[in-house]
């Protein structure tokens, strides 16, 4: 049966923790410059219907530590441009003889529909206001380098959770993983129905960020919102902003954390965004390893993430 990574909320706690673990031990060779499993023959479409700069250099940065070759693609270099349907050009991909997609697009659910027709692993790199599983694996590593663990501890996410597929694909998997959520922001720009999203919902933010382990802000996603959903940029920033005053409300050592690209002066200030407590830096760096391990994991691999030289030895150093 294949295997895709299209969302956080259908995984299994045993599959979060295991790909969490491979992403720590792909971190720990790449650091140690020790030998990791090469996926030779593998070759991986990259489909980015969206713009993308950390995503996308990560996976393409994931692939190469592996032995993945990578076929990009581009909409307006492609027959999309002379009206194509989605479905077709997935089947073509298919029929190229690709083996696995990495695929964003702006609509919910994409993904899921080129897993549906392509014959092979699917990994969602942002699918709308859907998921972003890959950027809530690397999140989640960075919060357990920080932290050591987390179940248990207050984890505030800030800012425009209606149209965040990242605030959804954390939430699922915090909350998998025994955190206790909250969701943080304006009613306007926060979804209707909070029902199936775990999660406690504050509307203020000195009362949602109070003793907050974690604070994860939020970009302003102004592409995706209809006029109206707030008075300003300024007066969202003077009630929601992360900054030298607001921080206060949080647990002393809270961590800052934003999955990019931030809007300097508006979730966050510059004191926030490069204090000793933000791990923004680390969040980028993690989501290579996750990647990795989601690439890896994907195609078949488990925790015991053998190297060729260690299949000929009949070891690995790898320990579940």
């Amino acid at each position: 049966m294949t295997r895709h990574l299209l969302a956080i909320r259908h995984l299994e706690r045993d599959q979060i923790d295991e790909l969490l673990a491979l992403g720590a031990e792909f971190k720990h060779r790449v650091i140690k410059q020790e030998s990791l499993p090469a996926m030779n023959g593998v070759v991986l479409g990259i489909l980015f219907f969206e713009n993308s700069t950390r995503t996308r250099v990560s996976f393409e940065q994931a692939a190469h530590y592996l032995g993945v070759k990578t076929a990009s693609f581009h909409t307006s270099a492609s027959s999309m441009s002379k009206g194509e349907t989605l479905k077709d050009t997935i089947l073509t991909l298919r029929y190229e003889r690709l083996n696995g997609l990495v695929m964003r697009h702006r609509m919910s659910g994409a993904c899921n529909l080129a897993a549906k027709f392509f014959g092979g692993p699917v990994l969602n790199a942002g699918d709308g206001q859907h998921e972003h599983p890959t950027q809530a694996l690397g999140d989640a590593l960075t919060i357990l380098e920080r932290k050591g663990h987390i179940k248990g501890l207050n984890i505030a996410i800030v800012g425009d959770v209606e149209h965040s597929r990242v605030a959804r694909s954390n939430a699922w998997l915090l909350h998998k993983l025994g955190a206790n959520v909250r969701l943080v922001g304006p009613r306007t720009l926060m979804p209707k129905v909070t029902g199936m999203l775990p999660g406690e919902v504050f509307y203020d933010l000195a009362a949602g960020i109070d003793g907050a382990d974690v604070v994860i802000c939020l970009r302003l996603q102004k592409e995706r919102m209809t006029d109206g959903l707030i008075s300003s940029i300024g007066e969202y920033a003077k009630l929601y902003q992360i900054n030298r005053e607001t921080i206060r409300y949080a647990a002393p050592d809270a961590l800052i954390m934003h999955p990019g690209p931030i809007n300097r002066g508006v979730e966050l200030d510059d004191m926030a965004a490069d204090s000793d407590q933000s791990v923004i830096t680390g969040q980028i760096e993690n989501g290579i390893f996750v990647r990795m391990a989601s690439l890896y994991w994907c195609f078949g691999g488990g925790v015991k993430a053998e190297s060729k030289a260690e299949k000929a030895k009949g070891k690995s150093k790898v320990k579940a």
